[in-house]
C-alpha cells in the first residue's frame, strides 16, 4: 500500500481521514468559519525539485520523488511546506544502505565531499529532526528501510536483536510470531521505527506495563564517522558511564543507529480497557496519582481535563449512545465539568481481575463512576486515529498541533493552565479563537506528562498558518520552561524545541552533548543543527 506524501498514513488506508459532522460542527462553533487551502500536486513540486548537487553514486538515489518523500517530517509546518509545495532545502540524495559496511562507506563519501548525512527511520518527527538545513553543503539522507529484521531472539534472557528500520507494525509481527512483544505503542506507532524511538527517547501509550525506551533499550549498534560503537548487553553493570545513554536521545547528531537490542515481553493472557468518570479534576487526578504511586499492575492510564472530555465525547461515535451515557452521568451526580479517565489491564488474568478490582474501589473512594469498556474500547479503536484527523481538518482549513512535557505531581496543575492560558493570551493576539485541552498520559510516583492539543484557523494563506502556529508554539514552550518543565516527555527536541533546551540541561550540560557530537563527528556532518548547535 502506497503511502501519501503529503501526509499522514497510507493511501485508502484503514482510518478514514475526514472529520464526522459532530467534530465538523465542534470546530465552527468553537473557532467559526475556516476556509480550505490549495494544496499542491505531487507533479507540481517535482517539477520545480533543484538538481543535485551530488556526483553520481551507486549507494545514492537521485529519484526526484524520493527525495521529496524523505524531505520532511510530520510536524505542522512540515504539513505546511508539503501541501503549499513549498519544501524549501530537500535532500540531494537518499541512499538506502543494506549493511553496516555500506552505512560506513555512505558517512566516508559524505566527509570525502563535505556533504551532510541525515539518518531516516520513519520520517515521522513532529519536531524537524529530519529537515535538511538551508546550507552550501549537499546533503544525503540515509535511511534505514533496509534494516528489517528480527536478526536474533534470546528467548532465556528475553532480549531481541532487531534492525533499527523495523516500523511498529512490522516489529511486532515478527515478535508475535515468537510469542513476545516489545509494548512500545506511540501514536506515531503505524510508521514510526525502533531505531527511531530510541534516537528521540520515545515514549509509549502503555509504557506503565512496559516501560519507556530507555528502559527497553539492552543494547546495540551506532555507526559514527569515527567508527563503529557496540554496545554490548548486560543484566547490570557499574563499569563506568553507561553508554546507552549516549545514544538514546542522540537524534542522529552521534551517527546511524542500525540495530537495537532490545528487552521483550511475552504476550499476555488478556488485555482489557476501561473508562471512569469523576465530577472534578481534581479528583480524577488524586486517583491517578494514588494509583501511580501504588504501581497497581496497570498497562496505561490517562486522564483528559474537562475540555477534552467534552470534546471527545462530542467527537465520539453513536449520538444516540453518548447522550444515554451524559444522561445516565448526571443522574449518577457527574455532569458539568466531568473529567474521564481510562485505564488499561494487560497480562494473566489473575492480575488482571485483581487491578481491575482495586482500580473499580479506589475509583469510588474519589467519587467516580465506572462505566465499564466502552470508552475503554473506543479508546483502543482510535488509539493511533489522531493524525488523520490532524490531515482531515486541514483539508477542512483548520490547524491542529500538540506539545508535551513532564513534571512532579506538585507541579501538574501549574503546568497545564500555564500552558492552556499562554496559548489563548498567544491567539488573542493576532485576534483568533483557539480550541485546547490537555491530558495526563504517562504516569510515575513522581510526576506525569502533560499533553495539550490546540486547534486553530490556519488562515487565508499557508504563511499566514505557520505565523499563527509560530505564535503559539513560543507561548506554550515558554510557558513550559516558565514552570521548570521538561521542553519534551516523549517527541524530542529537533529542530523546533532546540532553543529551549539550555533552561533544562544549563550551560554546562549543553557543553556536555556539543563535546560527545564532536567526539563521534568531528567534521559535523551527522545532522547538524538538531538537539544543540
Amino acid at each position: 500500500m502506497e503511502r501519501r506524501w503529503n501526509g499522514w498514513g497510507m493511501l485508502n488506508g484503514e482510518y478514514q481521514h475526514s472529520p464526522s459532522p459532530q467534530a465538523v460542527t465542534m470546530a465552527e462553533e468553537r473557532l467559526g468559519a475556516a476556509e480550505a487551502l490549495t494544496v499542491a500536486e505531487l507533479d507540481e513540486v517535482l517539477a520545480k525539485l533543484p538538481a543535485s548537487r551530488l556526483e553520481s553514486h551507486p549507494l545514492l538515489s537521485f529519484d526526484s520523488e524520493i527525495r521529496v518523500r524523505h524531505s520532511r517530517g510530520q510536524s505542522l509546518p512540515d504539513l505546511f511546506a508539503l501541501r503549499s509545495g513549498e519544501l524549501g532545502a530537500v535532500p540531494d540524495a537518499v541512499a538506502f544502505p543494506e549493511t553496516e559496511e555500506q552505512i560506513q562507506d555512505i558517512l566516508t563519501l559524505a566527509q570525502s565531499c563535505n556533504a551532510i548525512v541525515i539518518p531516516y527511520g520513519g520520517g515521522t518527527s513532529v519536531v524537524g529532526h529530519i529537515n535538511p538545513p538551508k546550507s552550501d553543503k549537499p546533503v544525503i539522507t540515509l535511511s534505514l528501510a533496509k534494516f528489517k529484521e528480527l536478526y536474533h531472539l534470546d528467548r532465556e534472557s528475553q532480549i531481541a536483536t532487531l534492525g533499527a528500520g523495523l516500523a511498529g507494525p512490522e516489529l511486532e509481527k515478527l515478535l508475535n510470531a515468537e510469542g513476545y512483544t516489545l509494548g512500545h505503542f506511540p501514536q506515531s506507532w503505524e510508521l514510526s521505527t525502533v531505531g527511531g524511538w530510541v534516537a528521540s527517547r520515545s515514549s509509549g501509550q502503555q509504557s506503565l506495563r512496559y516501560g519507556r525506551i530507555e528502559k527497553m533499550f539492552a543494547g546495540g549498534t551506532m555507526v559514527t564517522p569515527k567508527g563503529t560503537l557496540d554496545i554490548p548487553t548486560f543484566p547490570g553493570t557499574s563499569a563506568g558511564t553507561d553508554l546507552r545513554e549516549v545514544v538514546l536521545g542522540s537524534e542522529g547528531r552521534m551517527g546511524v543507529i542500525s540495530k537495537v537490542k532490545m528487552h521483550v515481553t511475552p504476550l499476555a493472557e488478556v488485555e482489557n480497557f476501561y473508562g471512569v468518570f469523576f465530577p472534578s479534576w481534581e479528583q480524577g487526578k488524586a486517583l491517578s496519582k494514588t494509583l501511580a504511586q501504588q504501581m497497581l499492575p496497570l498497562s496505561m492510564m490517562r486522564l483528559s481535563n474537562a475540555e477534552e472530555t467534552a470534546s471527545h465525547l462530542k467527537l465520539g461515535g453513536d449520538p444516540k449512545a453518548i447522550a444515554y451515557l451524559e444522561k445516565y452521568l448526571g443522574w449518577r451526580g457527574v455532569a458539568e465539568g466531568k473529567v474521564m479517565f481510562t485505564f488499561g489491564t494487560t497480562g494473566d488474568k489473575k492480575s488482571c481481575r485483581f487491578a481491575l478490582k482495586q482500580v473499580k474501589r479506589l475509583s469510588r473512594e474519589f467519587g467516580g463512576v465506572y462505566i465499564g469498556k466502552l470508552i475503554g474500547k473506543a479508546w483502543e479503536h482510535s488509539r493511533f486515529r489522531s493524525p488523520y484527523l490532524r490531515d482531515g481538518f486541514m483539508d477542512l482549513g483548520y490547524a491542529i498541533d500538540t506539545m508535551e512535557t513532564a513534571v512532579d505531581w506538585s507541579k501538574t496543575d501549574e503546568a497545564m493552565e500555564a500552558i492552556e492560558s499562554s496559548i489563548r493570551t498567544a491567539a488573542e493576539s493576532f485576534g483568533e479563537k483557539v480550541h485546547v485541552f490537555t491530558h495526563l498520559s504517562h504516569f510515575y510516583p513522581q510526576g506525569s506528562s502533560v499533553y495539550t492539543t490546540y486547534m486553530y484557523r490556519a488562515g487565508s494563506d499557508y504563511d499566514e498558518a505557520y505565523q499563527r502556529w509560530l505564535a503559539l508554539k513560543q507561548a506554550g514552550a515558554k510557558a513550559i520552561v516558565s514552570v521548570a518543565g521538561t521542553i519534551s516527555h516523549q517527541h524530542g527536541v529537533g529542530e523546533d524545541h532546540k532553543e529551549y533546551l539550555p533552561a533544562e540541561k544549563g550551560e554546562l550540560g549543553i557543553a556536555t552533548i556539543q563535546s560527545l557530537c564532536e567526539h563521534f563527528d568531528p567534521e559535523k556532518i551527522m545532522n547538524p543543527g538538531k538537539l544543540v548547535d
